[in-house]
């Protein structure tokens, strides 16, 4: 393959990466409490004094009330997951009746039995995957807000 074709391929497909992660990174949804990007690390990102984290009651992606939050079950923009690949891994989410939701009990990203969903013990949260958030070892999912 010449050089410049390759270039070209590469600038091509550069942007629908970076589209599909737009937003503010908020670190990393993941049961290991060592890792500084790990929402479970209480003095990384995890911290909840820091503005834009998960677990701050009072920041914009933690709040109850926020439209952006993760524990808003009425959020209209909560934050997303991604996979280390870039692949849409669903909604952060309390709210039950979003179809991409991680708290849909009927939906792909919540049903305990769809092999996309996190809380699948068998699927994406199987605790011996490392990109699961369920992996005390691992790195979890990248969270994006707006």
């Amino acid at each position: 393959m010449k050089p410049s074709l390759f270039l070209a391929m590469l600038l091509l497909a550069a942007p629908a990466l970076a589209f599909a992660q737009s937003g503010q990174y908020l670190g990393n949804l993941s049961a290991n409490p060592y890792a500084p990007n790990s929402t479970s690390n209480p003095f990384g990102v995890g911290n909840p004094y820091n503005p834009d984290s998960i677990n701050n009651q009072f920041g914009t992606y933690g709040n109850p009330y926020s439209p952006n939050s993760a524990t808003n079950p009425y959020a209209t923009n909560p934050p997303k997951l991604y996979d280390n690949q870039g692949n849409f891994r669903g909604n952060l989410s309390t709210n039950p009746y979003d179809p991409d939701s991680t708290s849909n009990p009927f939906g792909r990203y919540g049903s305990p039995y769809s092999p996309d969903s996190i809380n699948n013990p068998y699927g994406a949260g199987s605790p011996y995957r490392q990109d699961s958030p369920n992996n005390p070892y691992g790195s979890g999912l990248e969270i994006y807000g707006q």
